[in-house]
């Protein structure tokens, strides 16, 4: 006799693809007027028809509206940090990622421990107050290795370590044949501060199965940030878009976030959300870069429907400058980090640089004050 298997409910995606719609003149005014001037909470329906046929001078302006409702100092702020990517071995294969090497592969390395302490030790030389560990996952590495990394670090420097991400901790818990609560538990009395929104890419299951059938599942990455936000361990909220998702599904992904959001404790939950472009160079994905005008309605429309999120952060290093400094009029607050290194971006050809006094003067170029900050999002110094 062969089994039925019960229907699945339909994804929040499918359910915004499968209503009709189309093209009314003047709604998308009308939507921003009831965030920007009544204090509504936007709807998914709304935001995928700011996605379709919303101006974006309008959608931009309105997202700016709101982040000076949230942030009336006007100031633009960012942090001085270094990524340090203590291996690149991976066994999860993401299809958009060129810095990965699989097991056994000549280009594989894991850094010792007296090369991770001179890039930390170079780190502080150079201002930074944060370092960001983050790898593959390497079969070989279980909790011993991060408890070890983590807190022979945090015994020598005064540095926060906003590092790793659900889909490292979601491997080191199956590596290391420990419950995910456990593993967070165990990092944290390690030295870990900040969990990071890394491997977020698009929180739904038709995209991850598409571009990383291998890593873990968007329910997985949300139950890992959950779990972290009830230990009192703040974090940040990503997306890579850009890939093979629709608009509806970029939607999916905010209204995830944002319940998870209102679910955490007042105080807790997520600091930041982060949308970057997926950069295709040197990837089995391949394909061609989103354009630097999807990039900023994006950014927006997430400011807009991230209404429980504190800050938004544009992006530099996968748009580069020009679109940085428009981001500061699209809704951001916050330019993130000069990164000291990065190496994952990097690994699919992009170069974008940028220093402290760059940032500086990108930011007063855009009639904003610039502020640098450190992880908590508390203001160390300012740029008048």
């Amino acid at each position: 006799m062969t089994a039925v298997l019960a229907p699945t409910a339909p994804t929040i995606a499918e359910q915004l693809e499968a209503a009709p719609r189309r093209f009314e003149k003047g709604r998308d005014e009308s939507i921003l007027a009831a965030v920007v001037e009544e204090g509504e909470r936007l709807s998914a329906e709304d935001a995928l028809y700011l996605f379709e046929y919303g101006d974006l001078e309008r959608i931009g302006a309105a997202a700016d509206a709101v982040r000076r409702r949230m942030h009336p100092e006007n100031r633009a702020t960012f942090i001085i940090d270094r990524n340090i990517n203590y291996t690149n071995v991976c066994v999860a294969r993401c299809s958009f990622c060129a810095f990965y090497r699989l097991p056994r592969h000549a280009e594989g390395y894991r850094r010792s421990k007296e090369e991770i302490f001179r890039r930390v030790e170079e780190s502080l030389d150079m201002g930074a107050t944060q370092i960001m560990f983050q790898g593959g996952h390497d079969p070989q590495l279980k909790i011993d290795y991060y408890e070890d990394l983590l807190s022979s670090v945090k015994q020598r420097y005064p540095l926060t370590l906003h590092s790793l991400g659900p889909p490292e901790v979601l491997h080191i818990a199956k590596v290391s044949r420990l419950t995910v609560p456990e593993v967070l538990r165990r990092l944290r009395r390690a030295g870990l501060d900040s969990l990071p929104g890394a491997g977020a890419e698009v929180l739904v299951e038709r995209v991850r199965k598409a571009v990383s059938p291998f890593k873990s599942s968007s329910d997985s990455w949300l139950e890992v940030m959950e779990e972290a936000h009830r230990q009192h361990i703040r974090t940040t909220a990503t997306m890579t878009f850009g890939m093979v998702e629709t608009f509806a599904e970029r939607v999916e992904h905010f209204q995830r976030i944002r319940d998870v959001q209102d679910r955490a404790d007042p105080g807790q939950g997520f600091r930041a959300f982060i949308p970057f472009i997926y950069q295709p160079g040197n990837t089995e994905l391949g394909g061609r870069a989103t354009s630097i005008a999807d990039y900023l309605r994006t950014l927006a429309i997430s400011r807009l429907f991230l209404d429980n999120f504190y800050s938004l952060q544009g992006s530099w290093l996968t748009t580069g400058t020009t679109a940085a400094r428009s981001s500061l009029a699209y809704g951001a607050d916050d330019l993130g980090s000069i990164m000291l290194e990065e190496n994952v971006v990097r690994a699919t050809g992009l170069r974008h640089r940028m220093t402290d006094h760059a940032m500086v003067q990108l930011i007063r170029e855009c009639g904003r004050v610039p502020a640098l900050r450190d992880t908590h999002y508390r203001v160390i110094a300012t740029y008048a």
